[in-house]
C-alpha cells in the first residue's frame, strides 16, 4: 500500500437485527442471544437491499462472533455468494458488570449521565472502555481496508461499534458519538480511500443503489 494508488474501499456496517431484548437490556457479549423472528425478517431486507447493488458486488462478508450478529450476516453472505468469516474486531462491547443488566436500571445511575455525555472517559466497571472500543474498530476496519482494496466489504457488528467508526471517519470527538442513531440492521456505507474516509449514509434502511460520492 504505496502512496495514493489504493483502490477505495467501500465498507457496509450492518446492525444486528432485532432480539428478543432489543431496548431493554444491555446484552454485551453475553452467549445464548439470538435475532427475533422480527430480526430474522430484517437480516432478510437487509440481504436484499444490499443484493440490489448488484452480482459480485460484495466481495467478503463479516461479523461480529455474537450469534445475534452472524445470524444476521447469513442471509446476506448467501445473497452475496459468499461465506460469513467472524472477525473479532467487530464485537460489541465488553460491558463488564453491566452486562445483562436492565437500561431502565442503568438510566438511574449516577454515571449513566457520563456515559452519555462524555463517553471518552468511562470504562464499564470490569470491562471496555469506550475508547478502547473505538480504536478496536477502527483497527479492524483497516484491516478490512487493506485486505480488500477496491471491493465492498460487508461488516455486521453492534450499534456502539458502528457509531465509534462514523465518529472516527467524519473526524469527530468520541464524546459526539452517542448523537448517532444506528438502528437494526440500518446500514451505513462508508468509503475508504487513500486520503480520507467518505461517509456516504448513516442508519439507512431505504435503497442503497444511489450511493456514490458527489
Amino acid at each position: 500500500m504505496a502512496g495514493n494508488t489504493r483502490k477505495p474501499t467501500l465498507v457496509l456496517f450492518v446492525r444486528h437485527g432485532h432480539t428478543p431484548t432489543t431496548g431493554a437490556v444491555l446484552p454485551g457479549r453475553a452467549p445464548g442471544l439470538h435475532l427475533s423472528d422480527r430480526g430474522r425478517e430484517q437480516a432478510e431486507q437487509a440481504a436484499g437491499r444490499i443484493a440490489d447493488l448488484g452480482p459480485g458486488r460484495v466481495g467478503a462478508v463479516y461479523a461480529s462472533p455474537m450469534e445475534r450478529a452472524r445470524e444476521t450476516a447469513a442471509p446476506i453472505a448467501r445473497a452475496a455468494g459468499r461465506r460469513v468469516r467472524v472477525h473479532d474486531g467487530l464485537n460489541e462491547c465488553d460491558f463488564g458488570k453491566w452486562t445483562g443488566r436492565r437500561l431502565s436500571d442503568l438510566r438511574r445511575r449516577r454515571d449513566w449521565r457520563q456515559v452519555q455525555r462524555n463517553p471518552s472517559s468511562f470504562r464499564f466497571p470490569g470491562g471496555e472502555s469506550f475508547a478502547e472500543m473505538q480504536t478496536r474498530i477502527t483497527a479492524a476496519v483497516q484491516w478490512l481496508v487493506e485486505r480488500h482494496p477496491g471491493s465492498t466489504v460487508v461488516a455486521v457488528s453492534h450499534a456502539d461499534t458502528i457509531k465509534a467508526a462514523v465518529s472516527h471517519a467524519s473526524g469527530a470527538h468520541l464524546d459526539m458519538f452517542q448523537r448517532i442513531a444506528v438502528s437494526p440492521c440500518s446500514i451505513t456505507a462508508i468509503l475508504y480511500t487513500a486520503d480520507s474516509p467518505l461517509v456516504l449514509a448513516v442508519n439507512s434502511t431505504s435503497d442503497l443503489k444511489s450511493l456514490a460520492p458527489s
